[in-house]
């Protein structure tokens, strides 16, 4: 599966969490604590790969 398949969370996410480099969709290193949790990159992965979790 590349992001020819998926890669919706890529598109859809306001703080540019997920990148496409290479035909996968991955979150970008670093930016993991930008997520504002708009829940747009769950609703929008055809595939139900994304979940979030809070980590305290």
């Amino acid at each position: 599966m590349g992001i020819d398949d998926c890669g919706e969370c890529v598109k859809v996410c306001p703080v540019r969490i997920f990148e496409g480099e290479h035909g996968i969709p991955s979150i970008v290193q670093g930016n993991e604590d930008e997520c504002i949790l708009c829940d747009q990159c769950l609703e929008g992965c055809a595939k139900d790969a994304i979940s979030i979790s809070k980590k305290y």
